[in-house]
């Protein structure tokens, strides 16, 4: 089955223009949890600048998409995308063609034994799940594709190293956050060692994968940074202090609101804030827990100053924080371990010369330096944070000098453009596209 033929019986029509300008199908297939995602802008600006230099893949999704809106860069990327499915039950012919096909495939038998290892010390539906896909992302890739990449080393990897297994080819990974510290040990450490190569995107990140990895060169450090050429030159802002209650400070935070963003430490810290103090808070993102933060803020009798915007566009977050004084973001680790990489929000706020406010926690210290690009405190310190967004709201100096340093940071020492060259060189010679150097 080809591609154009898979996306077709999976309900979804291929582009007619990639159906007739494409000789074969492309050696190379990305796979990620969902495809598009609003909060996952670097894998979008990743998959943008892979095609910008010229590099064909497929994308492969184990979820379609649930946001409404997409980004522009998601508009911009032509690779055809596929949809596994989600759940086993939803579609049991395509299932039953593709482990029918696997029984067929000299790599089962490898396979069936790293699937049984997987299932003694993880008895979950999930696992079975992983196979299932598996199967079916087998039997669909076209005969040309000869390497595989996947967004997250937990249930994506699993996906993928089954596949390959099957195929017989080879994966590469790229871990974020949540996967790294979500995942156990026992499974990040034979991914890596199944895995041709891998990247990550924090020094924190990276000193855990090194860890335990067979050879410690085999996972790369590679900062996500911006494509500057997607944003607008910053704008002056007009001086405010917090002392006009018709024209308050404007706070923006952007992110899904889960544990690990520490939202309800926000909101706890902005009711410490001075009463005479003249302050606003725009928050962009959805998430689980929305509905207890709206509820939280009504409870501190802040709600009236603070806007739930909902899941935005680039565009639109990007003409939020155009509009904004300061960016905040009080990271922390989440019950279950998780918690941010680097999060992407943070340099983009960097790229309008907004000053920053977050804690000093996970990779955000890579990029923010305290009392240089912004101010960082202790993850859980409402105190602190409370203290943070005072001086700074009442000091549009300071916010302007922070801010510039921020821009200063990001154009200087956080481009995409290298490590979005090194992951192409990387990729085309897992393909067999070329020979070259890969990543430092």
């Amino acid at each position: 089955m080809s591609l154009a033929q898979a996306q077709r019986s999976d309900g979804r029509e291929a582009s007619p223009s990639i159906a007739s300008t494409r000789e074969a199908p492309p050696r190379i297939a990305v796979a990620m949890k969902g495809y598009p995602r609003l909060s996952e802008t670097f894998i979008a600006q990743e998959l943008l600048g892979l095609q910008q230099r010229g590099l064909a893949f497929a994308i492969w999704s184990l979820r379609r998409p649930t946001d409404v809106a997409r980004h522009l860069m998601h508009n911009q990327i032509t690779a055809p995308v596929s949809y596994l499915p989600e759940y086993l039950h939803e579609e049991p012919g395509r299932v039953l063609r593709g482990m029918l096909r696997a029984l067929t495939q000299p790599g089962f038998t490898r396979l069936f034994g790293v699937v049984l290892r997987d299932l003694a010390r993880d008895r979950t539906r999930n696992r079975l799940r992983r196979f299932g896909q598996a199967c079916v992302m087998a039997r669909e890739l076209p005969d040309e594709t000869t390497h595989l990449h996947v967004h997250y080393l937990h249930t994506p990897a699993s996906v993928i190293r089954y596949a390959a297994l099957l195929r017989g080819i080879s994966w590469s990974f790229s871990a974020h956050a949540k996967d790294i510290w979500t995942t156990a040990d026992w499974e990040k450490r034979e991914k890596i060692a199944a895995a041709a190569w891998g990247v990550t995107c924090t020094q924190d990140g990276h000193c855990e994968l090194t860890r335990l990895a067979d050879h410690a060169e085999k996972v790369g450090l590679v900062y996500h940074g911006l494509d500057l050429a997607r944003f607008p030159v910053p704008s002056p802002r007009p001086p405010r202090d917090g002392g006009d209650a018709a024209d308050p400070v404007r706070f923006v935070t952007i992110g899904r609101a889960v544990e690990k963003k520490g939202f309800d430490d926000l909101l706890a810290a902005l009711a410490k804030l001075p009463p005479g103090l003249g302050w606003r808070l725009t928050h962009i993102g959805g998430g689980e827990r929305l509905k207890a933060l709206q509820a939280q803020a009504l409870a501190l009798g802040i709600a009236e100053r603070v806007t739930w915007a909902g899941p935005k566009a680039q565009t639109e977050v990007i003409g939020a924080l155009r509009e904004a004084d300061l960016f905040v973001l009080p990271s922390r680790q989440a019950g279950d371990g998780d918690r941010d990489g680097l999060p992407n929000v943070v340099m983009e706020a960097a790229s309008q010369a907004l000053p920053i406010v977050a804690t000093d926690f996970a990779g955000i210290p890579e990029f923010v330096r305290d009392g240089i690009e912004g101010l960082l405190v202790p993850p859980g310190d409402v105190e602190a944070l409370a203290k943070a967004l005072a001086d700074l709201a009442a000091d549009p100096e300071r916010r302007a000098q922070l801010g510039h340093a921020a821009f200063a940071r990001l154009t200087g020492s956080f481009s995409a453009a290298a490590g979005l060259d090194g992951i192409a060189a990387k990729l085309r010679v897992s393909a067999g596209l070329s020979t070259g150097v890969g990543l430092a």
